[in-house]
Formats: structure tokens, sequence, C-alpha cells
């Protein structure tokens, strides 16, 4: 019996219409800036900047999402980036997510080097990049000069936005400081401090980040360019420093997290529940991420975080910075201190006011339920007879397009945010995203987007138990069960390995990863 053509088997797999494949990669992929020209005459730097800056040339080529046995259409994008070392340039973790080549250029178009990344944060979308090749880069950066990092900017302070002309001309955008706020510049639900900057961004070589200055020092590096109301976001001086100083000495680990989410006590009902006083501010702790810093230090669901290290919150979840006036209150833990420092948190527990002592930690992208990205690793899956099985990861559902979080089937919704009902029984989340038609799989062409529980009576926890559970002592049918409606299909072991075969023969390249 002859199978579909791999035309329509890569058709038939798609859950939905994929978004587009850029977006895919990155979750936010702003174009380069700037984005138009404005009628802004060029200013002149003070001094020399480019002898502190470089370029850096990325291709980067990410796994199909649907497709997991194959790799997307490579891309090249291209970034003016700041020497902030001996031998160490700063840019974004998006210019290197992915990333098959990295590689240096001077300014003026002359000398290159290979490049390579010594620590990527997506959460905070920064990366420091060093030489590949010791003898390549003592000689091209021979003759830079490293910017000294300047200190945390006020509300209102001049910055300027530094661009290099494809001549090799540089160019410096005046801005202002017009805010500053907590928000998520990559990947979505990862808030650090962020600058606000108002600046008409004048028309020179389109780059994908470019160094933020004041006096003559490193401000910031910008994220994106808003044309429409002139705006620009930039990584903020004290992340970017914290940044830079963790990931110069090696071993980074990135930022830390208290494992909590939280909601406000603004409505006065919940105010009189949790018993808070009118004049008390607070937020509510509607769950504890197992393992985590808070859990490990006694903190309860139900308890109301009044303060972090003596700085008061109030009710909407703000507190007040010295610098930078009302903050939301994750910068207390994720922008001022680091992994392994402790902390004192001011607790109220049925009414009851109580101090804690939490030590700081992070959790791993290896051990969560589902993975936040999957950069620079490529995605595990098993093809069987037909039947398309992947690991859950927020890729995967954002795969489902912009409004993935509306749109995505509910039951994977579900695992990404309440990931402790799914812990126990398992360590990732196997889905049987699609069904390639076969002889085996008739019937069951339209089954996509469910949680397998168990193969052949084996609890499946991750893609290397599925695998074993199909391997060991295969029966003449496979009985495979989901967590929906108490569901199970069954797939016929002649069948399903003679058509496994001829996939690979067919343009599968391989059936399988486990990594």
């Amino acid at each position: 019996m002859r199978i579909a053509s791999v035309f329509l088997t890569l058709l038939a797999i798609t859950a939905c219409k994929p978004r587009d494949t850029s977006q895919a990669e990155s979750g936010h992929n702003p174009p380069p800036v700037p984005l138009v020209a404005m009628d802004v005459k060029p200013i002149a730097p003070k001094s020399d900047v480019k002898s502190s800056l470089v370029r850096i040339n990325s291709t980067q080529q990410s796994w199909n999402i649907w497709q997991p046995w194959e790799k997307s259409p490579p891309r090249k994008r291209r970034a003016l980036a700041a020497v902030v070392g001996p031998q160490h340039v700063l840019t974004t973790a998006e210019l290197v997510t992915d990333a098959t080549y990295l590689e240096f250029e001077s300014c003026d178009g002359t000398s290159f080097s290979p490049a390579k990344v010594i620590a990527a944060d997506y959460e905070a979308n920064l990366a420091l990049l060093g030489p590949a090749n010791d003898i390549e880069g003592a000689a091209f950066f021979a003759s830079l000069v490293p910017f000294d990092i300047a200190k945390p900017s006020q509300i209102g302070s001049p910055l300027a936005i530094v661009q290099i002309e494809e001549n090799g001309v540089a160019l410096e955008t005046s801005g202002t400081l017009q805010s500053v706020d907590l928000i998520a510049n990559f990947l979505q639900g990862n808030s650090f401090l962020t600058y606000r900057v108002k600046a008409s961004m004048q028309d020179a070589t389109g780059s994908y980040s470019l160094p933020v200055l004041r006096d003559g020092k490193l401000a910031g590096v910008l994220f994106s360019y808003n044309a429409k109301d002139q705006l620009c976001d930039v990584a903020s001086t004290d992340i970017l420093s914290r940044f830079v100083q963790e990931a110069s000495v090696g071993n980074y680990t990135g930022f830390p997290s208290l494992g909590i989410s939280i909601t406000r006590t603004e409505d006065p009902s919940l105010r009189q529940w949790l018993k808070l006083p009118n004049d008390a501010g607070g937020i509510y702790i509607q769950s504890v991420r197992k393992k985590m810093a808070a859990d490990l230090a006694g903190v309860k669901k139900g308890d109301v975080l009044l303060a972090v290290d003596g700085s008061p919150i109030d009710r909407r979840g703000y507190y007040e910075h010295p610098t930078y006036g009302k903050l939301l209150w994750g910068h207390l833990i994720r922008g001022t201190r680091s992994v392994g420092d402790t902390i004192t948190l001011s607790i109220l527990r049925d009414g009851k006011p109580l101090e804690i002592k939490a030590t700081l930690n992070r959790e791993s992208e290896e051990t969560r339920l589902v993975p936040n990205h999957l950069f620079g690793k490529a995605p595990n899956f098993l093809v069987k007879g037909g039947l398309v099985f992947q690991e859950l990861s927020r890729p995967l559902l954002e795969g489902f397009g912009e409004d993935w979080e509306s749109r995505a089937p509910l039951n994977l919704l579900d695992a990404l945010e309440n990931p402790e009902k799914y812990e126990e029984s398992m360590q990732r989340v196997i889905l049987l995203t699609g069904v390639i038609p076969t002889p085996a799989t008739v019937g069951y062409e339209s089954l996509r987007n469910l949680i397998v529980t168990q193969v052949n009576g084996k609890p499946i926890k991750n893609i290397q138990s599925l695998i074993s559970a199909f391997d060991d002592e295969a029966p003449v049918i496979h009985s495979i069960e989901f967590n929906e409606e108490n569901l199970t299909i069954n797939l016929d072991e002649e069948m399903s390995s003679t058509i496994d075969s001829q996939l690979l023969q067919r343009g599968i390249m391989r059936l399988s990863r486990a990594e």
C-alpha cells in the first residue's frame, strides 16, 4: 500500500495554520531600526565612538515547529554593538538565537573575526560575545577601547542613540528618557526594567540593536523603535550592568526568581477576607512554584506579600524606587538581587504579620514541564506509523498565531498555566500534534493536540519513555491512551514499521529525536 506524498504529509500534520516563520522563531521580532527617514539633521558624535563599536553579522536557522525533523530556511541579521570589556561585546540575545554563524566586523568594513556566545540571557534579551579564535580575536580587538558603563539615568536625562552608516560615518540621535517600566522585550512573561526614550530616529543603516550612550558612556541597548510614537525601548543601565558583570566572570546563571504568581488587593471584599487594614498595601499570592525560593522558604498560597527587604509594596504591586519612582515589585527581585542572595519577605498570613528569609534561585529550562523556549536546541519528537508526537513547549503554543493565548487548545494552555497538576505524573507533556494519512492511521486523521498518558500500559513521562514504550517488547497492536475523555487508539506494529521505512525513503530525514 502506498502512503501519501511528502507534500500531503506536511499539510496533514499541521494542527492550525502556523504564524509567520520569523515571529515563530523569536516570539517578538521588530524590524531593523530605524524604520523611517526623519527630517532631522545628523549630530556628529562628541568623540570617536567608532573605536568602541563593532558590527555583528549573524546567520540564524531555527527548527520548524510543526515539522520538527527539519529546519526553517536560514536568515541573516546585522547589528551595531558596544565593546564592554577586553574582547567582550554586548548585544541582544535575539540576535544570537539559533545562530549557526556569528562574526565581528569593524565599523569601516575592513576587518572581520569569527565570534562566539559567552553568555545569553533570553529572558532579559542580552548576550555577551567574544572571539571564536584567540589569534584572530586579539588582532581584531587590538585597537578597540571598551565603553565605560554609565550610572543609572533619571527621568528627563538626555541619551544618544548611535548609528553607523555604510560609509563609516557615525551618527548620534538625541533622545530623552521619558519613562521607566518593567517590560517584556523578548520572551513573554519575563519583564525587566526598561527605558522608554523619546527620539526621532535618523535614516541610516538598519540594525537589530543599537548602543545608547549618556555622556559618552554606555547607558543601554536599543531593543525596538516605534516610528509612529517615536519611542524606543532600551535595556536599562541597571539590568545591562548586572548582566555584563555576572556574564564576564563565566558560569552565568541568569537573573533570580521568587517563584510566585500574584494578584492585586484593590478589591474591598478581597481585602476584608484577607484581613488587610485600610492603610496597608500588599499583593495576594495566588500560587507558589514547587522547589523555588518562596516554596523552600515556607511561603504559602494565600499569603499577602507586604514588603521585600523593608520596601513596602502597595495594593497594585508597586514600590517606591529612589531613582525611578513607582516601579512594579518584581524589580526588587530580578533587578537588584542575584541567585544565592537572601532577602526578607514581610508576609501577612491569616491576618498576622511575619517575616520570612528566602534564598533566591531560578528555575532551569531543563526542569520546566513546559519550556519557555528551545533556542539552540532541536525539538524532541517521534513519528510512529504516521502519528506525530512532540513535547509541549511555549514556542509550539505560539505557533497557533498572534492570539495563541486564546486560540491554542485549552488542555495545552492549562498545562502551561498550571504545571503543578501534571508534574507528579510527567516531566514533559507529550502530545499527539498531528496525523499523517497512512494505512495505519485510517480513522485517526482528525486527531491532534491530545496529551498522551500511557502507551502499552506504560506511563509516559517524556519523549524517551514514549520511544521505549513502543520499542520494548512491541506487541502486535500498540495501545495509546490519552488524557482527554479516556480516549484510546490502536496502532498495528507490523504495518506502522513498514510505513516508518517508507517515510524515511520519501523525505522525512529521521523519525525521532530524544535529546
